[in-house]
């Protein structure tokens, strides 16, 4: 029997700061997995889409998506996405700074895996590389 390829990452983040602590806490934890940055959700939906040559995002992956963006936010991100036939059924885990009640309601219906404060997933992200990993080893994925 054939492994599964290998998870990759797409991190839908405008923050060069924050998707570098990212990358660093899954690195740190050995964690194997490309990730492929895209500064907001218009770069992130070309990715997506096979429109950009530089960001290639193949299956199976994972979107850490944060919601406040310029150009596209994460909310009109999401509605891009879940209307997309191609697209509706990738896996989207919200990161973001925003613990309100309105924003995580909203995510929720739009058909997310998880929502993640980033406040609350421990230092340099430490919480985020151990789920990532968690999950890929639990969950298959098309």
């Amino acid at each position: 029997m054939k492994p599964d390829p290998a998870l990759t990452v797409l991190l839908v983040e405008d923050d060069d700061v924050a998707a570098e602590s990212v990358v660093r806490s899954l690195n740190r934890i050995g964690a194997p997995y490309p990730v492929v940055w895209a500064e907001d959700g218009i770069v992130a939906l070309a990715a997506l889409r096979g429109e950009d040559a530089q960001r290639r995002v193949p299956r199976p992956r994972v979107i850490l998506l944060d919601l406040n963006m310029p150009r596209m936010n994460g909310f009109e991100f999401l509605q891009q996405l879940r209307t997309d036939p191609l697209l509706k059924d990738d896996v989207v885990f919200v990161l973001t700074t925003s613990d309100a009640e309105s924003d995580r309601t909203r995510a929720y219906h739009a058909h997310i895996a998880g929502y993640m404060v980033k406040a609350a997933v421990g230092p340099q992200f430490a919480r985020l590389a151990q789920l990532l990993t968690d999950y890929d080893q639990a969950v298959r994925l098309p």
